[in-house]
């Protein structure tokens, strides 16, 4: 269910002629083996999640958590699905040019419960984008183009999945990149595919979403047929009309659907899915908890947050705290 990748590794030779290196880390389901059996305390499993020595069914890790310093990452299953079908991945690009303050490639993707192996497209998706985007970065690609390279190589990666019989693995995508700057400010830059978000949440009423949702709601709201509010409370409000999987279009992503804000005060930035947002929509209220305490602490308390609430998705939350050498620990 997790694979911690962290390691310094020679990734791209830039344009300076500078190597970069990265470190980061996955946190998804299709990536490790459940725990040990309760029954005999076996460690092999049939196709079907059932111990091959006593038969008993094998149980899933609830939550995993990740800490790589300009990030931190949390996923839990929720309360009601057997399977966790989240996936988070972070990397940060270190500069070989001393005192030069990192980059950060960062990707949330929840599998779409209705399809086959949603588990697989939202690994493949998070790993995948991450490591596309880091490269274009490494190669002195703009922000952009590096965001939407990874976006790109994660949808024909899950469309490449596929199973014999012909269904498609699908999931939603969200990506950020975080260039901090020397001032203690930092670029965002972020895409998203489906209903998985973004936030830059920050004191003094600044917060805002910085995403706009692939889905029949967000629809109804823009036609003008009803409020958000209204739209959010129809019983298809979570139906998507983008996601990637073989069965989207081929251009998974909207025209617009890259945003960029360059942030000066200190805050975090959020990304999700919505096993969170169905809970705390609001930037105000997402706020208030993630502003509250370090990063780490401030994420288990967003995901508590949403178990208590009902947890009846997979939540998944990442946090980056700006600036990335400051944590974030004094209460609003």
């Amino acid at each position: 269910m997790a694979s911690d990748n962290t390691r310094p590794t020679s990734l791209a030779r830039a344009a300076t002629g500078t190597v970069a290196r990265y470190r980061g880390t996955t946190l998804s389901h299709d990536s490790e083996a459940p725990p040990a059996c309760d029954g005999c305390s076996g460690t092999h499993f049939d196709g079907d999640g059932f111990c091959v020595v006593c038969g008993q069914r094998g149980r899933e890790h609830d939550r995993f958590e990740a800490d790589l310093g300009s990030a931190v990452l949390v996923t839990d299953r929720g309360n009601v699905h057997a399977h966790n079908e989240d996936a988070v991945a972070a990397a940060v690009l270190e500069s070989a040019n001393p005192g030069t303050p990192p980059a950060l490639v960062i990707s949330v993707c929840d599998g779409v419960s209705t399809s086959e192996d949603p588990q697989a497209a939202s690994g493949t998706a998070v790993r995948t984008g991450v490591d596309s985007a880091l490269t274009a970065l490494a190669a002195a690609r703009p922000a952009e183009e590096a965001i939407m390279a990874g976006l790109a190589a994660a949808a024909q990666a899950v469309r490449d999945i596929g199973t014999p019989d012909g269904r498609s693995p699908s999931c939603t995508y969200v990506g950020a990149v975080v260039q901090f700057d020397d001032a203690g400010g930092a670029r965002l830059t972020v895409a998203n595919v489906g209903d998985s978000r973004a936030y830059w949440l920050q004191a003094e009423e600044a917060s805002q979403r910085l995403t706009v949702d692939d889905s029949l709601a967000q629809a109804m709201v823009e036609t003008g047929a009803m409020d958000e509010a209204t739209a959010m409370d129809t019983p298809h409000a979570h139906v998507l009309t983008r996601w990637l999987g073989a069965d989207s279009e081929k251009q998974s992503w909207s025209d617009n659907c890259v945003q960029t804000l360059h942030v000066r005060a200190p805050g975090v930035l959020l990304i999700c899915s919505d096993g969170l947002w169905n809970y705390l929509p609001d930037a105000a209220g997402l706020t208030q908890i993630a502003l509250a305490s370090a990063p780490l602490e401030a994420a288990r308390a967003l995901v508590d947050h949403a178990l208590q609430a009902g947890g009846k998705d997979n939540i998944t939350v990442a946090l980056v705290p700006v600036p990335f050498s400051e944590l974030i620990g004094e209460a609003l």
